[in-house]
């Protein structure tokens, strides 16, 4: 195998890249200067070497402990669980949301071969029965395996007595109600607030 044909099988397994985004990203990448190839290959292998999970909410970081743990002024009353690190910029972008966070690792895909023991669930519940928790958000994504995730978590948190919430589901800003499936309106209609 040629050094083209092993750059574009490892660039194919990436999300939402295929052979064919992979072919015109290799062939990119050899019409740049040699030095753009080995600053994205040497930050690619700093990444692998430096990056690791928090040692107490699963987050990434280079630190023994993420930025949001280190922070002081964030509420450690408060935990969001979220299946990948990912979300969490999703909801820093918010700017609503000062808490903690526990991220999952995943979600539960019997199907896939994911079970309670390949996400960080056992942490998650040793943290929460720890003590200093009053609320626990559950901010799984809206798919089946999502759903499932969170139901077992509520399963399994319960024992500890902290309060247990859900993200509320709905229309999005700007969208239009004849374009909602039923299931989203149906979602809008029971998360409703008073106003």
């Amino acid at each position: 195998m040629s050094a083209i044909d092993d750059l574009v099988a490892e660039l194919s397994r990436l999300p939402t890249i295929g052979r064919k985004s992979a072919l015109r990203l290799t062939y990119h990448l050899l019409k740049q200067p040699p030095e753009q190839s080995k600053r994205l290959a040497l930050a690619l292998a700093t990444l692998a070497d430096k990056v690791r999970p928090c040692a107490r909410c699963f987050n990434l970081t280079e630190q023994e402990l993420c930025a949001i743990c280190a922070d002081p002024r964030r509420d450690a009353t408060l935990i969001c669980v979220v299946e990948e690190a990912s979300d969490i910029g999703a909801i820093e972008r918010s700017g609503e949301y000062r808490g903690m966070y526990h991220v999952l690792g995943g979600r539960l895909a019997p199907i896939d071969g994911v079970g309670p023991d390949d996400l960080t669930v056992v942490p998650l519940v040793a943290r929460v029965a720890a003590g200093g928790v009053r609320e626990v958000i559950l901010a799984t994504n809206a798919k089946l395996e999502g759903e499932a995730t969170a139901l077992y978590l509520q399963q399994q948190l319960a024992a500890t007595g902290v309060a247990l919430s859900r993200i509320a589901r709905g229309l999005p800003i700007g969208g239009d109600l004849e374009y909602a499936d039923g299931v989203t309106i149906a979602q809008a209609i029971s998360a409703r607030r008073a106003v």
